[in-house]
């Protein structure tokens, strides 16, 4: 089985972010970034479908943030082909662009498998992993938690969430591509020795896409900070002093009686 994973940066919301001086974006810049969580899922799911049936693991991203280490980590973990897309801008596509650029690397890979994460925190809608289904003329499936060998020749089994946590198992008929909220298992943890030792080795390869002339469907006029509207209390003194605070606060919000 031919496995190709779309592997995306995000800003790290741990760090606090800034907007550029226009209002209109962020002030990429002095972003830091890390690996789309659910895209760390699908690439997970695809090295746990690697080692179930055999195949091969092609990763793509694009060449924004911090990509190359989490190309690196994903070599490590067990990835057989690197893709990475060269960008032109200081800022990442959206998601019709970034689609139709995907598209393009895909094409050339001639996977039976395709798997994205289905969401991003800094995507509006979530819309890439339909609209690169689209691109590819592929089926699509999303919100699954967890794919397996099919019972039939040239299929996978999927288990897709439905509001509610409801569950349902389905077939799907290979090539599709699979919307990936939660791999089997979690991410595996690769020893920073053995990425190293993986630098030394891995090859990038190098496909140049064209973005589409298109008008973005939704376009941000301006965006705001959260405004700071109160600060942590942090409780000195003994256990009995904190305890009292602690029943004081409670008391204050009507939760304790």
């Amino acid at each position: 089985m031919k496995i190709a994973v779309v592997v995306r940066q995000v800003p790290d919301l741990i760090e606090p972010l800034e907007i550029t001086a226009s209002g209109d974006g962020l002030d990429w810049d002095r972003a830091s970034f890390l690996v789309n969580e659910s895209d760390d899922h699908a690439l997970e799911q695809a090295i746990l479908l690697k080692e179930s049936v055999g195949g091969t693991v092609a990763v793509v991203a694009m060449d924004f943030g911090d990509v190359d280490n989490t190309l690196y980590t994903a070599a490590a973990k067990g990835a057989d082909r690197i893709v990475k897309i060269p960008l032109d801008g200081e800022s990442p596509p959206g998601p019709q662009a970034a689609a139709a650029m995907l598209a393009q690397s895909i094409q050339g890979l001639q996977a039976d498998l395709v798997l994205v994460g289905c969401q991003a925190h800094d995507e509006l809608e979530g819309s890439l992993t339909p609209r690169l289904a689209l691109a590819l003329g592929l089926p699509y499936v999303g919100v699954i938690r967890g794919v397996q060998p099919g019972d039939v020749p040239g299929s996978v089994r999927v288990f897709k969430e439905f509001p509610g946590a409801v569950m349902e198992q389905m077939s799907v008929r290979l090539p599709a591509l699979l919307g990936i909220l939660a791999a089997a298992q979690p991410p595996r943890y690769v020893p920073v020795s053995r990425i190293r030792a993986t630098m030394k080795s891995t090859r990038f390869e190098e496909r140049k896409a064209a973005a589409p002339a298109a008008e973005p469907l939704v376009k941000v006029r301006r965006l705001y900070p959260t405004p700071t509207t109160g600060r942590a209390e942090m409780l000195d003194g003994s256990e009995e002093d904190v305890a009292k605070r602690l029943a004081a606060i409670l008391a204050e919000k009507g939760i304790l009686k």
